[in-house]
Formats: structure tokens, C-alpha cells, sequence
């Protein structure tokens, strides 16, 4: 990744700052936006943005999401339609502005991470397990848009992260339950997850497009 410059959202923390610190070790620059520089739940920001960049955009990386959890009659159109807005639309949005410049270079590398639980799903997943697999059939068909001008598109889908929003939100009992039905027996590190992402923004990918790699230690094959 030498000399090539990265735009990674949700860069603060968690999976986000894993990826981004990878990515200096590889040698990238590595931009990521404060919430403040760039709200994803607005359309203007995000295209405002856009326009304030002053360099070119080689790696774009869609990593920050939420999750609003609640079963169907639980779940209203507004906490749909911002889930999917800050999961889905957005990386949309972005994906169509950056990927001008790559177009115009004939390079890029775009990866949206995704979920697990846009394959398998539990109990008052609905919001976020519609996003993440919209997410996954974007990232479908926009790689079939942009391979012909260098760019390659895929998808990362985590399983359970130890992360501090992992420990935040679940029980030290609930946990290792998780961890009982995860084959390899743990959860992953941050930097595994951005390890793979790493790969298909690298040089070393020059092939892989329009496909989701799930990171899970095996959770999906049960």
C-alpha cells in the first residue's frame, strides 16, 4: 500500500482502528473522518465531504455502521430507515463519488464491511441484518460496474470481535457463550478482521471482486 492514500469511516475505534493501523504498517496514508468532518446520516455531509478532499482516494474502506436492535413490532420506520441510511445508503454514496477519481486512474480498491448476520441472523436483528445484506449485493453489483476500469469491490463479514462495544453490550456469561459456538473457540481480534481487509485493498489482490469474506473462526458452517 505504499504511496496509496485510504479512506476509512469509523476509523476511532474497535474493527475501524484496527484497519487503519494496519493499513499505516503497510505503508498507506490513511484519512479517516471524525463524525464531525462526516455524518453519515446526512446526505449533504457525505457529498460535502466528498467535494473537500484535495487528493485522490486509492482504498476507500466502509467500516462504521450502527445496530438498532428490536423485534418486528418493535421497530419503527425511523430506526429502519437510519440504519439503513448510515449502513447502506451512505456506502453507496461514497463508493459513487470516490470511485470517479479511481475510475479516472484506472485503480481502486473498495471493501465494505459487513456482517455475519447478513447469512445467519438472531433475535431482534432485523435492521441490521436487512443492511449488511443489502450491503453484500451492493458490493455485488458494483464490481460488476467497475472491474472493467481496475477497480476491485468486495465485502469482509466479521463474526464476533472482541471488541469494547462487544464488552460494553454483552455480559461476561453471554460471551462465553459465544464463544461455545464459535468452532476455533474465541472471539476474533480486531486485527485479524483487519488483516483481511488489508489483503483485498492491497497490490497482492489483483483478482478477488464481488465477494464477501466471512471472518468468523466458523461460526456460519454450523
Amino acid at each position: 500500500m505504499k504511496g496509496r492514500t485510504a479512506l476509512v469511516t469509523g476509523g476511532s475505534r474497535g474493527i475501524g482502528a484496527a484497519i487503519a493501523g494496519v493499513f499505516e504498517r503497510n505503508g498507506a496514508r490513511v484519512i479517516a473522518p471524525t463524525r464531525e468532518q462526516l455524518d453519515l446520516a446526512s446526505d449533504t455531509s457525505i457529498d460535502d465531504y466528498i467535494e473537500s478532499l484535495r487528493e485522490p482516494v486509492d482504498i476507500l474502506v466502509n467500516n462504521a455502521g450502527i445496530n438498532r436492535l428490536g423485534a418486528l413490532d418493535e421497530i419503527g420506520h425511523d430506526d429502519f430507515r437510519e440504519v439503513l441510511q448510515i449502513n447502506l445508503m451512505s456506502a453507496l454514496r461514497l463508493i459513487r463519488g470516490i470511485a470517479r477519481g479511481m475510475q479516472s486512474r484506472r485503480y481502486g480498491r473498495i471493501v465494505n464491511v459487513s456482517s455475519v448476520w447478513a447469512f445467519v441472523s438472531r433475535l431482534r436483528r432485523i435492521t441490521y441484518a436487512a443492511s449488511k445484506a443489502g450491503l453484500d449485493g451492493l458490493t455485488r453489483a458494483v464490481a460488476l460496474e467497475l472491474a472493467p476500469n481496475g477497480i476491485l469491490v468486495n465485502s469482509v463479514a466479521p463474526g464476533y470481535v472482541d471488541t469494547e462495544l462487544t464488552r460494553k453490550n454483552n455480559a461476561p456469561e453471554e460471551i462465553a457463550v459465544f464463544k461455545s459456538q464459535i468452532p476455533v473457540g474465541r472471539l476474533a481480534a480486531p486485527e485479524e478482521i483487519a488483516e483481511a481487509v488489508a489483503f483485498l485493498c492491497s497490490a497482492r489482490n489483483t483478482y478477488m471482486t464481488g465477494q464477501t469474506l466471512i471472518v468468523d473462526g466458523g461460526y456460519v458452517c454450523k
